[in-house]
């Protein structure tokens, strides 16, 4: 699996698993807009560097294996 597909999973199973949030309340957390959740959760766009960031800090937060060598 490739990374960025790797961190993608990451983002749904920490906003359905972890926090129990839709898209948009996710998306309001982090400061984006619910297509752009959507669209990463489903490899379709990367976030910025600020909000890969955020997203980094909840997954560690809550015990979710990111991989930083990207």
């Amino acid at each position: 699996m490739r990374t960025n597909e790797k961190f993608s999973q990451n983002i749904k199973c920490l906003r359905i698993e972890k926090l129990m949030m839709s898209q948009a309340e996710f998306a309001e957390l982090i400061g984006v807009s619910f297509e752009s959740v959507n669209r990463y959760e489903n490899c379709k766009s990367s976030p910025t560097y600020k909000v890969k960031r955020k997203l980094v800090e909840l997954m560690n937060k809550y015990g979710i294996e990111v991989e930083t060598n990207e």
